[in-house]
């Protein structure tokens, strides 16, 4: 049996664009046509893709990796109920491959999650993703029913049903042109409801050569997360994980991307639509993206063909000049390849967001610089005030919360 020579991630849209909100910014309803076949009369995984995918997705992993995942997203995959998911591991347990462990995660806006299926995934093992945009008035600004209404009382009914029955749980906020500007009330309520595993995606939306007005603006994006990681550093280290911060830490000590948006070259995370097609990534559901069916192509095949190694590549063969002589680029790397919106003087595209990330590694660089250190020397990162060069910054050894007290003094840590 041939496998690909190295791991791949397939993020699968098991119930395709359906989903039972309608958040404004959503770009999945918008793909929904380009997606869909013009016959279809539903939008649901068939039992036999289904069982053709579980098998030729675990067949195809190299001989040397350790663990595969299941990465469930839609729409709303929870409308398909827990009978969808429970032939789902029923058909992992039937083609599981000696020394690969399976893990299976799910994107939900857990507003129809009931206890019986808060149990199904903590009985399974699930890590559920919930999107969660900040407290009510926040969330509610752009994550509402068809009919208008906000969604924030529905979402943590769900999401405290999971926590409830100990669900592993992450929170992914999507930081736009609204909640953008409250990166304190944000990150403090996410920490009031215990979310201990944070992520935050920024919203670009692109069309007809213009950036919509719900997408964050790269001062704004710099600024959220200045924002948080200021409150990140004054009581959040070792115990709240943010994505971005654990990424950024690791590459200061140097470990290489957790995430393809950050690494030199990408093209190893594809989407799965309901009806088998295969797409170069859940970002580039384009018509010059398909790579083809599963139902009549072999998923190795399209995986590793030739047009899906230069799509990963051209991350790192395209990049501009203005990247390669930025003092950032072994953190960035140029940033999304879906978000290279501007152009640059060598007529190469840089990433939208790109100022914004400059002003966040501006800000961070001192404290990483010395977390990297206490972890080099054995340390925790809490205690990276050891470490500290003070005549880098302005701000000396001042706890970054504002509260005007020296670090070590602040929050009982004196």
């Amino acid at each position: 049996m041939k496998c690909s020579s190295s791991p791949f991630n397939i993020i699968v849209k098991p119930i395709g664009s359906v989903c039972n909100l309608n958040c404004e910014y959503c770009y999945y309803l918008q793909k929904a046509q380009l997606v869909n076949d013009p016959y279809e009369t539903s939008q649901v995984m068939t039992d036999e893709l289904l069982e053709n995918f579980t098998r030729s997705y675990i067949e195809a992993q190299p001989p040397q990796a350790q663990e595969i995942v299941f990465s469930w997203q839609g729409g709303e995959p929870t409308m398909l109920g827990i009978p969808f998911f429970e032939k789902a591991v029923a058909l992992q347990k039937k083609y599981e491959r000696k020394g690969l462990k399976i893990l299976n995660s799910l994107q939900t806006n857990a507003t129809l999650v009931t206890p019986e299926m808060a149990r199904f995934f903590k009985d399974h093992g699930f890590l559920i993703g919930v999107s969660l945009d900040g407290p009510q008035e926040i969330h509610d600004h752009y994550r509402k029913y068809p009919d208008g209404r906000g969604s924030f009382s529905a979402v943590m009914k769900g999401y405290e049903t999971m926590k409830k029955v100990g669900v592993e749980i992450n929170t992914l906020t999507v930081v736009q042109h609204h909640n953008g500007s409250y990166p304190k009330e944000v990150y403090d309520f996410l920490c009031s409801i215990d979310s201990d595993f944070i992520q935050f995606i920024p919203v670009v939306e692109y069309y007809d050569g213009k950036v919509s007005d719900r997408s964050v603006d790269p001062q704004q994006f710099g600024s959220f997360l200045n924002g948080v990681f200021d409150r990140w550093i004054a009581n959040g280290i070792g115990t709240r994980f943010v994505q971005q911060f654990d990424l950024f830490l690791g590459r200061y000590v140097g470990y290489p991307s957790s995430l393809c948006v950050h690494a030199p070259q990408c093209g190893r995370a594809l989407a799965l639509e309901h009806n088998g097609k295969l797409y170069s990534c859940d970002h580039f559901v384009e018509p010059e993206n398909l790579l083809g069916n599963i139902a009549d192509t072999p998923m190795l095949e399209m995986v590793d063909s030739t047009f899906q190694r230069q799509f990963g590549m051209s991350k790192e063969t395209e990049i501009s000049e203005t990247c390669k002589s930025c003092e950032y680029l072994q953190l960035c790397f140029g940033g999304c390849l879906r978000n290279r919106i501007v152009t640059a003087p060598d007529n190469r595209q840089i990433n939208y967001l790109c100022e914004g990330y400059k002003a966040f590694f501006e800000h961070s660089r001192p404290y990483f610089t010395a977390m990297g250190k206490a972890l080099q020397n054995r340390r925790l990162a809490l205690d990276f005030m050891d470490y500290f060069d003070t005549s880098k910054t302005g701000r000396n050894d001042l706890c970054p919360c504002g509260s005007g007290k020296k670090f070590k003094s602040c929050h009982g840590r004196g």
